[in-house]
Order: structure tokens, then C-alpha cells, then sequence
């Protein structure tokens, strides 16, 4: 009779065979087999398939082991002191901004009818937790060929009811922190930086290279699959503030008050010992909640892959670097017809995508079609002028709920005339190639 198998063997056979079904069925790296360039894809091995099967067979669902592993190696790769993983990136914005109302702030909580600095030139989820809290989001314009806030506009913007700045680093160009951190100090407002888009980006601060998302109050990312690095969905914000992190982690496990990691109970030793509000005294402290709150949890499967995707994103920061020097330096003949993206002062960014404006009006559409025939997908700059969008109909008709301060030129424009495409690291140099020649072909027969 055969000897039955430790658990430890019987994973061990699996892991092996899951490593073999990879090289088999995953691994293809025959580029005639998809000949069209995507502006993103997914890049990983067998290591975040073996990871994700680990998870499974533990079957324990929600966050655990991956999840405490990938929050400690994310903030040791940062440099902050707090980490937590949620669901999305999206969540990682509403976590972010929604700490800020927390009553614990004092006079510094965002109430209703407070403002927020931002952009309307961006994704819409860094601006939606602003409008649905009943804040006001003041929009100003952005730069061109940086396409970051226009910090020149910041002191024309703050009022007596402005709290914070919450802007993105626009397709990994960190935008002008320096200038954006000193008027926060100044006008003692929060600054939440949108990181989604530029994981690895670096900016030279108080004359230290720093990752972006560490130098303001909260950061946030995205683990989104055409992101720096992917967990399929999933994000995170991070902060070195005690106060917010307690406060981040109370509203992303239903705004409960307790502290212990679900499977655990009464770390503290006081969960039926006290008196919270005007709940009867030793009421379970599991279930008292000291905020409104969401479950915005990842699934430790989500953090088991992220955990080996960690440990590529190096790599994956350095590919992307090159692919848009590469792509700058090939199309630097064709300036007459397009504004090439330049990086910001003082800054390495991790570039999300290499931008490109026309400078002749009715362009850009011609040249997106032309790319998109050909093989090339194309991206607009997400929303381009959010106000122009559907779900501001309402507030364009009453002329309520926002503030624009000077005008959205450069934001129009944007609109008008930018698309990017990708710089991913499974792009290889025949791939930069063929997009150049065909970008460069595409402005040419217009």
C-alpha cells in the first residue's frame, strides 16, 4: 500500500505542476502570437501562480498571512511606516479622502461645504469621494507638456474654507511637490497624493530622493491589471500619521473600533470591559463602531500575488523607464506635429504611459484611428476636462458644487488633442520600434 502523502508533499506536487502548466500554457513568448501592441498587459511567472494556489488551498478568503506580508513589504519598499490593502484603487481614494472627515481630526476634519484643491484633467475617482461627501472640489488647470496641477494658481485658489489638496501624479510624472507641500504647510491643509499612476516615481524632496505618495498626509495605489504592478483588482494607502492610519484601517473594516484582525478576538484584553458612547457598558467591543464605514478588504489571494508582483516591480520600473526614453527619443523629429511629454524638475518618474498632444486641432482623432487600424491601442487622458463629462450635468446647469479658479486651457486642450500610448516592460525594442514608425507615419499622412 503506497504511503500517503504529508501536506507539505502534496503542495510541493502541486506548486511543481502548476510551475509546469505555466511554461507550458502561459509563457509565450513568441510576439507573431499577438501581433497588436497594447497600451498594457500583465506581467508575471509561475512565482504568482504558485502564490495565488498557495492562498486557495488555505481557503482562508478574506485578508491573512499574504495580506499582513504584502502590507509590511509595500511600506518597507516605500519607506512609510503604515500600510493597508483594500479592494481598489478607486477605494484606496475614497479611504483616503473619507479619513479626512473623521470627527478625530477636530477642527482640521473635513466637514460639508468644504473645499478641496484638485484637477479636472484626470481619472474621476480621485474627485468623486470630494462631490459625494457633499466637499467642494476647486479645479484648476494643469501644464502642458507636464500635464500636472498648475501650481501657480494655488494661492488664488485657497480660501477660508479650503482643507486639503488631493491631486494624481499624472501617467507617472510626479507632479511640482515641492510647491505643492510648502502651501499645505502654509495653509495648514491635508495633501493626498493620487499615486495610482506613478508607483516608483521619485522625486528629490528637501534634497532626498523620496517615492511618490510618502511626501504628502496619505498615498494611495492601484493594483489594476494595466498598473505598475497588478493583484488583478486591488489597492492601498499608506501614511506615516499614526492618527490616519487608525483611522484608514477603522473605515475599511466597517468603522469598527476594534483593532483585531478578523479570526482573532480581544488582543486589547478589554472587549467586554468598557463604555463606548452610549452603548451599556461591556458591550462587545468587536461590534462598537466609531466611524462610518465600508468593507473595502482585499482577499489574501489578491495580496498573495501581489506579494511576488513586489518583488518584479523593480525591474518592471526600470523597463518602463526605458521604453519611454525610447519612445521620446524616436519621436523627437516629429515635434513640428506633436508636443512630446517632458518630466517634471526634480523628479525620476515610473512612467504609466508616454502622452502626446497634436498641436493642429481635428488631429488627434485622425491619428488614434490610424494607430488603433494598425494594431497600436491608444488611450485618452482619462477623462480629459471632467466637467464636460455626463455625470456633471446637474452641476454645470446650477452652476453648484464646484469652483473652477482661472480657466482649463491647457485641460481643454488635452481634450482635444492628447492620446497616449503604453510603455508596459512587455514591450521589447521591435515592439518601441514598430510603434514609432507608425506614430511617425500616422502624423505624416495627415
Amino acid at each position: 500500500m503506497a504511503r500517503m502523502k504529508t501536506e507539505k508533499e502534496a503542495r510541493s506536487e502541486i506548486f511543481k505542476m502548476i510551475s509546469e502548466y505555466y511554461e507550458n500554457f502561459h509563457n509565450q513568448k513568441n510576439e507573431d502570437v499577438d501581433k497588436s501592441i497594447a497600451y498594457a498587459k500583465r506581467i508575471y511567472d509561475q512565482d504568482e501562480m504558485v502564490n495565488l494556489v498557495d492562498s486557495a488551498l488555505e481557503f482562508w478568503l478574506t485578508s491573512g498571512r499574504y495580506t499582513d506580508q504584502f502590507e509590511n513589504e509595500f511600506a518597507e519598499f516605500l519607506g512609510v511606516k503604515y500600510c493597508s490593502l483594500v479592494n481598489s484603487g478607486s477605494s484606496a481614494n475614497l479611504l483616503a479622502f473619507m479619513a479626512l472627515t473623521s470627527p478625530l481630526l477636530g477642527e482640521k476634519a473635513i466637514k460639508p461645504g468644504d473645499e478641496v484643491i484638485t484637477v479636472a484633467a484626470g481619472f474621476p475617482t480621485t474627485v468623486t469621494p470630494i462631490i459625494q461627501y457633499g466637499a467642494i472640489p476647486v479645479f484648476l488647470d494643469v501644464t502642458i507638456p507636464q500635464y500636472n496641477i498648475n501650481t501657480e494658481f494655488l494661492q488664488e485658489a485657497v480660501t477660508k474654507k479650503t482643507k486639503a489638496v488631493m491631486v494624481a501624479h499624472t501617467l507617472g510624472n510626479p507632479f511640482d511637490l515641492q510647491m505643492t507641500s510648502e502651501f499645505c504647510k502654509e495653509h495648514q491643509l491635508w495633501l493626498i497624493e493620487d499615486n495610482c499612476d506613478a508607483l516608483g516615481s521619485q522625486y528629490n524632496f528637501g534634497g532626498s530622493e523620496k517615492y511618490t505618495g510618502t511626501i504628502g498626509d496619505i498615498g494611495t495605489s492601484s493594483f489594476y491589471p494595466p498598473h505598475h504592478m497588478t493583484m488583478g483588482e486591488g489597492g492601498a494607502v499608506y501614511t506615516d500619521n499614526p492618527l490616519l492610519h487608525k483611522i484608514m484601517r477603522s473605515m475599511r473594516d466597517w468603522g469598527r473600533d476594534c483593532i483585531c484582525p478578523s479570526g482573532q478576538d480581544n488582543i486589547c484584553g478589554h472587549r467586554f470591559d468598557r463604555q463606548y458612547g452610549e452603548l451599556p457598558m461591556g458591550y462587545d467591543h468587536k461590534y462598537v463602531y466609531s466611524h462610518f464605514g465600508y468593507n473595502l478588504k482585499a482577499t489574501d489571494m489578491q495580496a498573495a500575488i501581489g506579494v511576488a508582483q513586489l518583488k518584479k516591480l523593480p525591474s518592471f520600473i526600470e523597463k518602463r523607464r526605458s521604453n519611454f526614453i525610447a519612445l521620446r527619443e524616436g519621436l523627437s523629429s516629429m515635434e513640428e506635429h506633436i508636443i512630446l511629454p517632458e518630466s517634471e524638475k526634480n523628479s525620476v518618474p515610473s512612467w504609466f504611459g508616454f502622452l502626446i498632444t497634436c498641436k493642429k486641432s481635428g488631429v488627434r482623432n485622425k491619428v488614434v484611428q490610424y494607430l488603433e487600424k494598425n494594431g497600436i491601442q491608444t488611450r485618452m487622458l482619462f477623462a480629459g476636462n471632467l466637467l464636460n463629462h455626463p455625470c456633471f450635468d446637474e452641476m454645470r446647469k446650477t452652476k453648484t458644487g464646484y469652483r473652477v479658479v482661472g480657466n482649463l486651457t491647457n485641460t481643454d486642450l488635452i481634450m482635444n488633442n492628447s492620446f497616449w500610448v503604453g510603455v508596459y516592460p512587455g514591450l521589447t525594442n521591435s515592439r518601441i520600434e514598430k510603434m514609432i514608425v507608425t506614430i511617425k507615419d500616422a502624423l505624416n499622412s495627415i
